[in-house]
């Protein structure tokens, strides 16, 4: 299938590179299950286009270290999340802020390494 990758048009290409990257997130390391506002956190980072930018290689150490950032800085978002079971538009819309701090600083810092 990837070998007609380049026959695909742009929304469906994006697509199935979204895909990709959502399939890396998913996995969890055995015997180190996350939490489930930490599953939603991550999830949500995927499914609305912050990995996008990231390269499928990266993914595994995007959300390690999201996470890890999450734990500390943004810690009333994840608290909502378990306390209330339920994404409203205000937590939404602190993940938003979050998310693109995070993933610009994460982008940022990623392109200077290389």
């Amino acid at each position: 299938f990837a070998q007609f990758a380049s026959d695909l048009d742009p929304a469906t290409q994006k697509l199935l590179a979204r895909g990709a990257r959502l399939t890396q997130l998913l996995k969890q390391p055995q015997y180190s299950p996350l939490t489930m506002e930490e599953q939603v956190l991550s999830i949500y980072a995927g499914t609305h286009g912050y990995l996008d930018e990231i390269e499928v290689a990266d993914v595994s150490d995007y959300e390690q270290r999201l996470l890890d950032d999450a734990r500390v800085n943004a810690k009333p978002i994840l608290d909502s999340i378990r306390e209330q079971q339920k994404l409203d538009d205000k937590i939404e819309a602190e993940m938003n802020k979050y998310l693109e701090k995070f993933t610009k600083g994460y982008v940022s810092a990623h392109k200077k390494a290389a």
